[in-house]
């Protein structure tokens, strides 16, 4: 048992070697960061929650924060909105060649993130696409001023860039369900409607969790879409943590906020895990 269980944590140890590398020591560096004080380009390294008192004290930080969840909140119920009709499409619908469809779903994506950006930037500008369109056919007389640089195209252009993220996961939560379920269900004399609400959702459940995971979270610390196509009124809590390691150069307080938004999306990540685990009992 003793050579067993010497040989699992062998097999184990580069992986936890890794994680610990690559994803404990930066948290750890990350709060200690937060709890020194930067005096331009030293850091004094003595105890201080001055950087924590600054974020509560200045409501702008909170403000934008909650404003950076509220947005990703909205990218990611657009995104599993959009993505749950295509992936039920391709798990009951595509007979053949579904690994086809899978990666064409994936192939806008095989271009640079930044040109996605863009490219909606271009598509939402004042002489964009969709205004040069809309006064090409005489539907608008001058074009249309709010259709970029506020949270609307910061949403759009994120619910784009994350799709496939949401697609995938829901698709292999709908192919595992078993088709006698459904076929049972309509036997008992349930309508497609019924049959869809109590086991067809309630089975892919896990796959719209992981899904709406995958996009909330990314996206709440999110830079560089509101920095394109946000403007100042898209801004979101990254731009602020962004700013603050680099023209700023306060990375104590940066780290503050960091940690912070980091709290308080595991706070929001709780809280959907669990009302998501009551709506699944209450359908059951």
């Amino acid at each position: 048992m003793k050579s067993e269980s010497l040989r699992g944590y062998s097999l184990l140890s580069p992986t936890l070697l890794a994680m610990v590398l690559g994803l404990a020591m930066p948290l750890v560096v990350l709060i200690t960061l937060s709890f020194w004080i930067q005096d331009y380009l030293d850091f004094i390294r003595t105890f201080s929650l001055k950087n924590y008192t600054d974020f509560f004290q200045k409501p702008i930080y909170i403000k934008i924060l909650f404003k950076s969840i509220r947005m990703s909140g909205l990218v990611t119920i657009a995104t599993v909105l959009l993505a749950y009709p295509m992936a039920y499409f391709i798990a009951f619908r595509v007979k053949h060649n579904k690994l086809v469809w899978l990666i064409l779903i994936t192939v806008p994506f095989w271009t640079s993130y930044l040109l996605r950006v863009f490219a909606w930037k271009i598509m939402l500008g004042y002489n964009g696409v969709i205004n040069s369109g809309l006064l090409s056919l005489g539907i608008l007389s001058e074009p249309l001023e709010f259709l970029l640089y506020n949270p609307t195209s910061v949403v759009i252009t994120l619910a784009h860039a994350w799709a496939a993220f949401a697609i995938l996961p829901i698709y292999v939560s709908l192919e595992k369900i078993d088709r006698s379920l459904l076929e049972a269900s309509r036997d008992l004399g349930e309508n497609v409607f019924m049959t869809f609400m109590r086991v067809t959702l309630p089975l892919s459940l896990p796959g719209v969790i992981a899904a709406s995971l995958l996009v909330f979270i990314p996206t709440v610390g999110d830079y560089v879409t509101p920095a394109l196509v946000g403007g100042p009124r898209g801004i979101m809590i990254g731009n602020i943590i962004q700013s603050m390691f680099g023209k700023a150069l306060n990375w104590p307080l940066g780290a503050a906020i960091s940690v912070m938004s980091m709290i308080t999306v595991t706070l929001m990540v709780c809280l959907f895990i669990w009302g998501t685990h009551n709506f699944r009992k209450r359908v059951a």
